[in-house]
């Protein structure tokens, strides 16, 4: 390609690039020191396919359609269908394409870390949440804590755990069932909680209603929650979590719930996706976890905006 042609990179262009060069060593080094963590600690690295037959639908979730099959929004379905055949830790670090997503916080095309582990429930995922984010930290060289946005987050165990209900009680004025009856549940949530969750400790924010558990088990004893967690840090929302159900007839019921939704709100409707739920029935009691790469990469880079930490934003190709 000759110099100064229309499509040669311009001076413009190879600046803005080695302008990121400092937080793509730093990505690529979390990225190491994650996997090296899973290793470690027996897990199997697996990787399944970017083009599936049919997405979970999720009601506010678009996927993106290619063809006949949809680009997946997580590696959930074919990472539990591993699950049912007899993996007990499995990890994976894979691209994830959801439609419209697109801000600061957010791309359409993004990183996520999706692990999970036979015989663990959410409250002991929270624990091995805790161990990868320090060690992670301590391979780096940040040791047990990063500054963000002036402030210092610090890493040590335990950190804090905070019920949703809690956290309506401590930041909103209104009550989560308040909240829940109004239908302002989830702009409450970004507007009055969102931001002060996690500013000097991370966070999970754990048991959430029953409304939320999309694909996680309702809670013993309180079937009215669902044991489902999110991290926050730096009132960044990092990670979704789920004791997993297991039930499929459950599931399918979610699922048939959630389509309905979907149609009532003229989004498209996705075909049901069989095979997951058939293979439901042999997925032993499991904790499973999605975890935003990106994200974690502004928090150690110091950043908030996600185009900092990646090497072309969607405006940018």
């Amino acid at each position: 390609m000759l110099p100064g042609s229309k499509n040669s990179p311009g001076k413009g262009d190879r600046e803005g690039l080695a302008a990121k060069s400092e937080n793509l060593q730093l990505r690529a080094g979390i990225i190491h020191a994650v996997r090296s963590f899973f290793i470690d600690h027996a897990y199997l690295e697996v990787e399944t396919p970017h083009l599936i037959p049919a997405p979970a639908p999720e009601v506010h979730v678009d996927a993106i359609k290619v063809g006949n099959l949809f680009l997946h929004t997580s590696p959930e379905l074919c990472m539990k269908r591993l699950m049912s055949a007899g993996y007990p830790r499995i990890f994976q670090i894979c691209k994830c394409f959801r439609e419209g997503e697109r801000g600061r916080k957010h791309l359409s095309e993004f990183t996520l870390l999706e692990w999970y582990h036979a015989g663990s429930d959410y409250m002991s995922l929270m624990n091995e949440c805790e161990e990868m984010v320090l060690s992670v930290s301590r391979d780096l060289g940040f040791g047990q804590s990063i500054l963000y946005q002036k402030r210092h987050i610090n890493l040590e165990r335990p950190w804090e755990r905070i019920s949703v209900k809690e956290a309506f009680n401590r930041y909103s004025s209104i009550s989560m069932e308040k909240a829940l009856k109004e239908g302002c549940f989830d702009e409450i949530m970004v507007e009055d909680i969102e931001p002060y969750l996690g500013l000097s400790k991370p966070v999970f924010l754990f048991d959430y209603p029953a409304r939320f558990a999309s694909l996680a088990r309702l809670k013993k004893g309180a079937p009215d929650f669902a044991e489902r967690f999110e991290i926050y840090m730096g009132g960044l929302e990092l990670a979704n979590a789920f004791t997993e159900l297991t039930d499929a007839e459950e599931q399918k019921t979610r699922f048939e719930r959630d389509r309905r939704k979907r149609e009532q709100l003229g989004k498209s409707v996705y075909p049901f996706p069989k095979k997951f739920l058939e293979s439901l029935p042999d997925m032993p009691s499991s904790a499973g976890i999605a975890l935003g790469v990106d994200r974690l990469a502004m928090l150690f880079a110091d950043t908030t905006k996600i185009d900092d930490v990646v090497s072309f934003a969607p405006e940018e190709l």
